[in-house]
């Protein structure tokens, strides 16, 4: 078994088990049906197309740079203007997570291909969410799912690592899939049978959360560029 390593970083990202209708909650960390949802999409599978398959990964997370909670409050109007609805939308603001899917290497190979060539657009939880670059970190060949995450240097922004700057070492909390009864272990409910519109369903799935053994030095952080020559609006020329 290997681990295949993903980085979710965005100005906001949303993260959803259990809201719905006009309340939006996040959770403060990506849950299992998003990154199954994640893998579907790059594969090209639709909403009603089979993820029997994609069940089967083993999901663990590191939290590396926590993020702020941002409430998004909006109202908006039917078309002739004679009703209106309200919404509460959360968000995580600057949030960065290590993320690590364990697999058969055959399939974290096809899931990497698929990651990098998407067939359809992929987003952190919602539409307005797309991930900022680097977003694939590779397979860690032969290393399991809770090693992987340990031992990977820490991917949080410069600003947040100077916050932190007097700490020797800096605790890292790793949420990740665990038998049942095991210790200091729960249950979440986001581990989807379909992603059909008109049917959805989800299972729980049993979680522990550690930070034993998963500090990082602070001086294998790395340093991400603080400016970039990419111009968002240069396709659009002279108009």
């Amino acid at each position: 078994m290997s681990t295949l390593l993903l980085r979710f970083a965005a100005p906001l990202q949303s993260w959803g088990s259990s809201s719905r209708f006009q309340r939006r909650e996040t959770n403060k960390e990506p849950t299992k049906s998003a990154v199954i949802g994640i893998l579907a999409a790059a594969l090209g599978r639709r909403r009603n197309d089979r993820i029997e398959d994609l069940l089967e990964i083993k999901f663990g997370i590191r939290i590396d740079q926590p993020g702020k909670l941002l409430r998004d409050f909006h109202t908006a109007h039917t078309v002739d203007g004679k009703q209106s609805f309200v919404s509460d939308r959360h968000y995580l603001s600057d949030a960065v997570f290590l993320v690590g899917i364990q697999d058969e290497d055959a399939r974290l190979i096809e899931y990497e291909y698929a990651l990098l060539h998407p067939a359809f657009p992929l987003f952190l939880g919602r539409r307005s969410c797309p991930p900022v670059q680097p977003f694939v970190l590779g397979i860690r060949k032969g290393l399991d799912l809770f090693s992987a995450l340990q031992s990977e240097p820490w991917w949080a922004a410069a600003f947040y690592q100077r916050k932190l700057q007097r700490q020797e070492k800096v605790p890292l909390e790793i949420v990740m899939d665990v038998p049942y009864s095991s210790p200091n272990s729960y249950t979440q409910k986001d581990l989807p049978h379909t992603f059909c519109q008109s049917y959805r369903q989800y299972a729980s799935r049993s979680v522990a959360s550690m930070i034993e053994g998963a500090f990082v030095e602070n001086l294998q952080a790395i340093s991400l560029p603080t400016a970039t020559d990419h111009d968002a609006l240069s396709a659009l020329g002279d108009v």
